[in-house]
């Protein structure tokens, strides 16, 4: 079982692609109502096996959803687990005083 920092090593290292990157920026662009694969793979000039492949390494990593439409795969972006994601990384240069972060503070 992974916990803790390997588990956040693993997503890190899922996203560490530039065409998974590229996968979840798209998405997080098209918002909750998602994008499918083939407009994706238009948009990216990505071959379907290739998408295919990475949607699956997001997909595993708990970044991405899928849920078919009649004969489209719609993906959509994990907000929930992107920005747990974000907050992990950077949520405790709050903790104890917002000038850590500076303006960027949410608090």
């Amino acid at each position: 079982m992974v916990h803790g920092n390997e588990l956040l090593a693993k997503k890190l290292s899922v996203l560490g692609h530039p065409i998974r990157l590229a996968i979840i920026r798209l998405l997080v662009s098209a918002g909750p109502s998602g994008l499918a694969a083939g407009a994706m793979g238009r948009e990216l000039d990505a071959a379907p096996n290739m998408l295919t492949f990475h949607l699956q390494k997001l997909s595993h990593a708990g970044l991405v959803n899928n849920q078919r439409d009649g004969q489209f795969i719609i993906y959509r972006a994990e907000f929930d687990e992107l920005l747990n994601l974000t907050d992990r990384l950077v949520g405790a240069c709050c903790a104890d005083s917002p000038d850590k972060c500076g303006l960027r503070c949410p608090n």
